[in-house]
């Protein structure tokens, strides 16, 4: 299939996405119908495997509600393609929609360290759901099924990070980190930041996968804000230890990876979602205060300070978390989350008043002043 090929389906789902609701879609087989029979009598859609596939599984939903033919196809990647009726209510713009990627070259020494099911891409062409900033990923558990199985691929949309990165993560960088803070990542050009947040989301996603309440597995009872966050965090800071401590990597890379996701999940997150805090900027918080509580973090005069100490904070940090999450083998997890959630909040902004987080006051001033 050509390139051409490839794109000429765009302008036919643009058109049939206008009608879709996704919820609809999900509750009455009537619409499951009717958005099969739209695809079919497409003569852009219909000869496309993916189109033949999402079709069957619509066909089917009422009496097995499974995208089972649309994630097989996904999965093995054979066109590089993404088609799929979507259902996310954190993505609001995503419905009916379509895609085409490629892959970013990942170093064969992440790969085997780090195995996971993780697709890192370039957006080559998409439809409208895709195109807003804060669509940077695709999970199984988006498609109308809200299923996530084991050997599902997770897309992460690898320009928005490397957009997002320049636009805001190393203009807070200059603005109030010391200077030096990040030696390796204050010179890594695009192609360099590409690279490493290719390393970025493939090593999350393996350590999401570690530890004595591994997802997809208790992805339920995670899913609470808060705990969202503190897995987001427990996920990253497993991987900068793994880039500090993994001889295996090539150490330069190693480095760049290291300083960017600490960058990252300190400073461009702790700004999202301004005035109302979302699950990263509460994970951001959180690192703030705890690695300011332990010495590993440093605030003098409006600017921050990593100190040598970092390093074993961050390990300590890790351990932790590891040492709440090991009462899952004789506590019930209601009780073992009740633990997660008030390690969160021991070093987070909770406004037991409002029951919601608040930024802290240090990210709120750089937000303003950023004007981001």
């Amino acid at each position: 299939m050509t390139a051409s090929d490839r794109l000429a389906p765009l302008a036919e789902v643009a058109r049939l996405r206008r009608g879709v609701v996704p919820d609809a879609v999900r509750a009455d087989p009537g619409e499951q119908a009717r958005l099969a029979a739209l695809i079919e009598s497409s003569p852009a859609l219909r000869a496309l495997p993916t189109a033949q596939a999402l079709t069957a599984d619509l066909r089917g939903f009422a009496d097995d509600p499974r995208m089972t033919r649309t994630k097989a196809h996904i999965n093995a990647a054979v066109d590089r393609q993404l088609f799929s009726v979507f259902r996310v209510p954190y993505f609001p713009s995503l419905a009916l929609d379509y895609l085409v990627y490629t892959p970013v070259h990942t170093d064969e020494s992440v790969l085997t360290a780090y195995p996971s099911n993780t697709m890192a891409v370039t957006v080559d062409a998409a439809t409208d759901g895709f195109t807003p900033p804060g669509v940077v990923a695709l999970f199984p558990e988006h498609h109308l099924d809200g299923v996530q199985d084991d050997d599902d691929l997770i897309f992460y949309f690898i320009d928005k990070f490397v957009t997002r990165h320049f636009r805001v993560t190393r203009p807070m960088i200059e603005q109030v980190m010391a200077e030096g803070s990040f030696p390796s990542l204050a010179h890594a050009g695009t192609a360099a930041v590409r690279q490493v947040s290719a390393w970025w989301v493939r090593m999350h996603e393996h350590h999401h996968r570690l530890g004595p309440m591994p997802i997809p597995g208790y992805l339920k009872a995670k899913s609470a804000k808060p705990l969202a966050g503190l897995e987001e965090l427990r996920t990253d800071v497993s991987s900068m230890l793994a880039c500090l401590h993994d001889r295996t990597l090539p150490a330069a890379d190693a480095l760049l990876t290291y300083e960017y996701v600490l960058a990252e999940r300190l400073l461009r997150y702790a700004v999202e979602g301004i005035p109302r805090p979302n699950y990263d900027a509460v994970a951001s918080q959180l690192l703030f205060t705890y690695l300011r509580s332990r010495g590993g973090l440093e605030l003098r005069a409006d600017r921050l300070h990593l100190t040598g100490e970092l390093p074993a904070v961050l390990a300590a940090l890790h351990a932790e978390i590891d040492r709440i999450e090991q009462h899952i083998q004789h506590e019930p997890v209601a009780d073992v989350r009740r633990r997660l959630l008030e390690f969160t909040n021991r070093y987070t902004a909770f406004d037991e008043r409002a029951g919601d987080y608040r930024h802290l006051p240090f990210f709120s001033r750089v937000k303003e002043r950023l004007g981001v």
